[in-house]
């Protein structure tokens, strides 16, 4: 039976308060595990292997999965993080890929030779739609994903709509666009994001249209993703929200709105929509 996972992300644990008060990871396992999430992920972004390395304490006290974010600057850069992840049995590495060549056609290599090395140490990799990577923009995307039929996607469309600026209503020649990237995504971000900015707080009035866009767009990658899975995959839902400065502040430098609890709605809406998809 397929089955859905949702999952947060510690870097979005994160508080980066002007007045320096930080959470302890250990209590941010904690609130992850007793919210019900089913893993964590690492973002290699924010920490070295190292420190990464050193969260699995917590990952095995709490039962919960693992997902990693890798941003590798060389091609040989993956191979540590994918020797690394079968110390965390983790579910993927999730590829931010710092390798950005300008022509699409010196991009397919690049991703190939990612996949092979993923292939070699039998780690299951995805290669994430974010800006400044490879996959930075929409169009360079699509054709990459052409190039490369066994090339696998997880989508924060919060970048694209960034990158692209689509105008609400959502056009059906750019809500085409959107749909080829979800027909080519094994995992799914939660991210809420309008034209002009990547992170927006879901529960003020004027952001409420793109909530509801983005949800729309979520239940699209599951009704993409349910017919071409197999009978037992598994679904991942990544909630990340990042910390200051994707969350926008205010004048005193506090955050606008409670994160914490944004998440938990992102993964209410996640789970109400996969049962709708049953």
């Amino acid at each position: 039976m397929q089955k859905l996972e949702v999952f947060q992300s510690l870097w979005a644990m994160e508080l980066r308060r002007p007045d320096g008060v930080e959470r302890p990871v250990a209590d941010s396992f904690a609130m992850v595990a007793d919210a019900g999430y089913a893993g964590m992920a690492v973002d290699l972004g924010v920490m070295n292997n190292d420190q990464a390395l050193a969260t699995r304490p917590f990952f095995e006290k709490h039962g919960l999965g693992c997902l990693i974010n890798a941003f590798p600057q060389t091609i040989e850069d993956l191979r540590p993080v994918l020797q690394m992840s079968k110390q965390f049995d983790t579910r993927f590495v999730n590829i931010i890929g710092q390798v950005m060549p300008i022509r699409v056609e010196d991009m397919i290599p690049v991703v190939r030779a990612w996949i092979e090395m993923a292939g070699e140490e039998e780690v299951p990799i995805l290669f994430e739609t974010h800006r400044n990577c490879i996959t930075n923009d929409l169009f360079a995307t699509l054709q990459l994903i052409d190039a490369v039929p066994e090339m696998a996607l997880c989508a924060d469309l919060s970048h694209y709509l960034v990158d692209r600026e689509f105008w609400y209503p959502i056009s059906e020649e750019d809500d085409a666009l959107i749909q080829r990237i979800l027909a080519r995504s094994d995992a799914l971000q939660g991210r809420v994001a309008s034209r002009e900015q990547v992170q927006v707080q879901i529960g003020f009035p004027q952001h409420r249209k793109w909530f509801d866009q983005f949800s729309k767009w979520w239940a699209d990658g599951i009704r993409h993703w349910r017919p071409r899975a197999g009978p037992d995959a598994v679904l991942n839902f990544l909630c990340e929200l990042g910390p200051p400065e994707y969350a926008i502040t205010g004048p005193d430098g506090y955050e606008l709105s409670d994160r914490w609890e944004e998440a938990l709605t992102i993964k209410a809406r996640i789970e109400e929509l996969w049962a709708a998809s049953e």
